[in-house]
């Protein structure tokens, strides 16, 4: 495919500091865009490269490029990814992904192992169906449930699912704006992702990332429970598990600062980032 066919149908951006030795890949989550980082990546944008882009079916990405039959696999992600950077000549990046995303990259790091250098997983889940020995937080029947309300009526189901995923109820224009988010999307193509999310299983990929892994958990987090971010931890070789002095599923969105401290801390290997870290408009 063409590099300009590759850009357009992910909408890829890259912007930050062009020249700089070190870039950062941020990915979103299910229900955003690459719009989703702009308060964390304002933190890096002077001193590193940055690259933002749609997963296809979100933001501005081609949504006649969704197939359901490729992105019925997690994989199928996973290979946009690989070719985004493939044209973009980029290796040994460094990797910021939330919630399906983070599994996204560890599916393409574990197929190229120079990909990432290090790698920032916000909110990620190997897999989110309960199992003998696991807790994901979720059984058959509350994803049947949440498929069904997704057909029924989406408007309604995006409004309440936005307030439980954001929280943060002293801040409600975050839920609203993440309503607004989800109603961006063709409830087809809504219903048809959350199926390929939530029935996802990617535990037998762990034992082969070799990447530096950092995790971050926030507090009540609807989609991922503690303990399916301690199975990550576990099961990663050399990961690292941080709690987010924040709530809910997306902190990037309704705590940045805190985030990007975390993430700067991790790919520095420093413990002032409070000092160091300055926000730009860049």
């Amino acid at each position: 495919m063409p590099v300009s066919n590759v850009l357009r149908k992910n909408n890829v951006c890259v912007e930050g500091a062009l020249n700089a030795e070190e870039c950062i890949i941020f990915a979103h989550g299910f229900g955003t865009d690459q719009t989703s980082w702009r308060e964390v990546k304002s933190y890096f944008s002077k001193s590193y490269k940055i690259v933002l882009y749609d997963n296809v079916g979100a933001g501005d990405s081609d949504v006649n490029a969704y197939s359901p039959v490729k992105y019925q696999s997690l994989q199928g992600y996973a290979d946009d990814l690989i070719q985004i950077l493939s044209v973009l000549n980029i290796r040994k990046a460094i990797f910021v992904g939330h919630s399906v995303s983070s599994m996204v990259g560890l599916c393409a790091s574990v197929k190229i192992p120079d990909l990432f250098s290090r790698m920032v997983l916000i909110g990620a889940s190997a897999r989110y169906l309960n199992d003998e020995g696991y807790f994901g937080g979720f059984n058959q029947g509350d994803l049947n449930e949440l498929y069904s309300g997704l057909t029924s009526n989406y408007y309604e189901w995006a409004s309440g699912f936005s307030k439980l995923a954001i929280r943060n109820e002293d801040r409600p224009f975050l839920s609203r704006e993440f309503t607004q988010s989800l109603l961006s999307l063709r409830p087809d193509v809504a219903l048809s992702v959350a199926r390929s999310i939530f029935q996802s299983d990617m535990r037998h990929i762990l034992k082969n990332v070799v990447s530096e892994v950092l995790l971050l958990q926030a507090n009540e987090d609807i989609a991922v429970p503690l303990q399916a971010a301690e199975y990550l931890h576990k099961n990663i070789t050399g990961s690292q598990l941080k709690r987010i002095n924040a709530e809910g599923h997306f902190p990037q969105i309704s705590a940045p600062r805190e985030v990007a401290y975390l993430i700067f801390d991790f790919i520095n290997k420093r413990f002032d980032a409070k000092d160091r870290l300055v926000k730009t408009n860049g």
